[in-house]
């Protein structure tokens, strides 16, 4: 039987970025300062890997506090009542030498999603502390309205305020588990 090498979040170094079109002509970005997340591998090149993620809605950060309390809010992602994204893979394939297609289902206010991500393996080495690390940059889009966050808020020029597709921008570095 194989054996399974359990990896961990470190969150101190990891981060979740999104950007969003504003008004259709510049970009917002904004993370999540809080999540966690576990990887669960039976070999050494990480194929296969079985990935679960959380965000943790209540730290979303766009560098403007009017701003993520709207986000937080009803209109958005109602965070009281769906205070998590959450991400579980089904699929974590290698492309190519450091590169991986991951799939798996996003949950967004109870609407769950197949979604196709690009992995990029930044390698893997021991820390000052003999502790070893791997790290992982993820990247993709989402259609936020797939979703249900289907806020619009057209101006009164007619223009709209949010653009449909979500990129995203992970960094993640994992602690292998004792």
């Amino acid at each position: 039987m194989a054996t399974i090498t359990k990896w961990a979040i470190d969150p101190m170094h990891s981060e979740v970025q999104f950007k969003v079109k504003h008004l259709v002509i510049s970009t917002v970005s904004g993370f999540f300062k809080s999540f966690e997340g576990t990887l669960e591998t039976e070999n050494d090149d990480f194929e296969d890997a079985a990935i679960s993620f959380a965000l943790n809605i209540d730290s979303i950060d766009t560098n403007q506090t009017q701003r993520d309390e709207h986000l937080k809010s009803a209109e958005f992602f109602d965070a009281a009542q769906y205070p998590q994204i959450t991400f579980k893979s089904t699929s974590f394939k290698k492309t190519d030498d450091e590169e991986y297609e991951l799939i798996g289902d996003l949950t967004i206010k109870n609407v769950t999603k197949q979604v196709k991500l690009n992995a990029e393996f930044g390698g893997s080495t021991a820390d000052f502390y003999g502790n070893t690390k791997a790290g992982f940059e993820v990247t993709g889009k989402v259609n936020r309205k797939d979703f249900g966050l289907t806020y619009d808020g057209v101006t009164e020029a007619g223009s709209i305020v949010l653009g449909e597709d979500i990129k995203l921008l992970i960094n993640i570095q994992l602690s292998k588990q004792a």
